[in-house]
């Protein structure tokens, strides 16, 4: 049996869900769809962390400050107020989608690449994740929502959600998770931000709006994986600007095998693979940490349609920022060389890069 989500709306709801499809189906024969962990840009966490120990080496509290999971879109609700209304961006987006990622970025090595083996480090994940807090949350509503079709006059329904996650356990204990997602704001992206945290003592003198370190995850369809890190920028002095590296999914592979998320996972749940579905167990979990900020939901903020959220939300990943928007880039292209002209005749520094937008 497939489902697709939602699963439930809250831990009673999903827990007699859960109760009604174990009367005839055994959860070894339950499929519970999350597109978002078909996605091929999704599986290449596991790739590139558990593929490569230069990552693996890394990913945890001693080294990384914060990871960022940001789903923002340009979409309205549409049609879809008969759903949404009752469901709101928290039911429809973190507990099926965003905390379904933070158990793929913060499991621990699985001993294989077996279904049941990486299952059951998801859910340990959900099991450390600590009750969520109606002040580490920040709700919000796009201007205009409530004159959409369908749509209470009155309606307390959130299209916004920032969100920050605490996983108590050893590996990422101090380390926070931050979740953003909504309707009608200024970009439609899906980006996971791992940033690294500050060597110890700084050497180098450091250009105005410099950014640490970070590895980013973009989840488009033909995404791709890039780095920043600095550089010394060319000129007589040792001073370090931004620099990135970047894999795109286009210039690296052929794309005549990709398959599209639902036909992963349907292909998958043929050849009963429960590598990409999440358990009811896991569901009941995400259900249970949640409950605080269901029973207790912060008070809802407008935003403006095209804009990055409401006040307050800056406010919540102080002293960091959000990746998106991005910043500026490290500064203009280097002119073409003159003809006939030497290295040795161009001694300027570069420009320092601009300041990152602000937001």
């Amino acid at each position: 049996m497939i489902m697709e989500k939602p699963f439930g709306t809250d831990l009673g709801s999903a827990r007699a869900l859960n109760k009604t499809v174990h009367a005839v189906f055994d959860e070894s024969q339950v499929f519970r769809i999350d597109h978002f962990l078909g996605k091929e840009t999704v599986q290449n966490i596991l790739a590139a962390r558990f593929g490569n120990g230069v990552f693996e080496s890394i990913w945890n509290r001693e080294h990384i400050d914060h990871v960022q999971i940001d789903v923002p879109e340009t979409l309205s609700i549409g049609a879809r107020a008969g759903f949404y209304e009752g469901t709101g961006a928290f039911r429809d987006m973190i507990v099926t989608h965003l905390l379904q990622v933070v158990g793929f970025v913060a499991m621990e090595p699985p001993v294989s690449f077996s279904p049941k083996a990486l299952v059951d480090e998801t859910v340990k994940v959900f099991d450390s994740i600590a009750p969520l807090r109606p002040e580490d949350m920040v709700r919000g509503q796009y201007a205009g929502y409530r004159d959409e079709e369908g749509v209470a006059a009155d309606s307390d329904t959130e299209t916004f959600v920032a969100l920050k996650v605490a996983i108590e356990n050893w590996r990422w204990a101090g380390v926070p998770f931050y979740l953003r997602t909504g309707k009608r704001m200024a970009e439609g992206r899906r980006l996971i931000t791992i940033t690294f945290r500050e060597p110890p003592r700084r050497m180098f003198e450091i250009d105005q709006g410099y950014q640490p370190n970070e590895i980013v995850f973009d989840l488009a369809d033909r995404g791709g994986i890039s780095a920043s890190f600095l550089a010394k920028v060319p000129g007589p002095t040792m001073r370090l600007g931004r620099a990135r590296m970047r894999f795109d999914y286009d210039d690296s592979f052929a794309g005549e095998h990709e398959l599209e998320a639902y036909e992963r996972l349907i292909h998958d749940a043929l050849l009963g693979d429960r590598t990409l579905f999440t358990c009811a167990d896991g569901i009941e979990r995400l259900w249970e940490v949640s409950a605080p900020v269901l029973d207790a939901p912060p008070q809802l903020r407008l935003y403006e349609p095209g804009s990055w959220g409401p006040p307050g939300t800056d406010e919540l990943i102080a002293p960091g920022r959000w990746h998106l928007p991005e910043p500026a880039s490290p500064g203009p292209a280097r002119p073409a060389r003159r003809p006939g002209r030497s290295d040795r005749s161009s001694r300027g520094s570069a420009p320092a890069p601009a300041a990152p937008p602000a937001g």
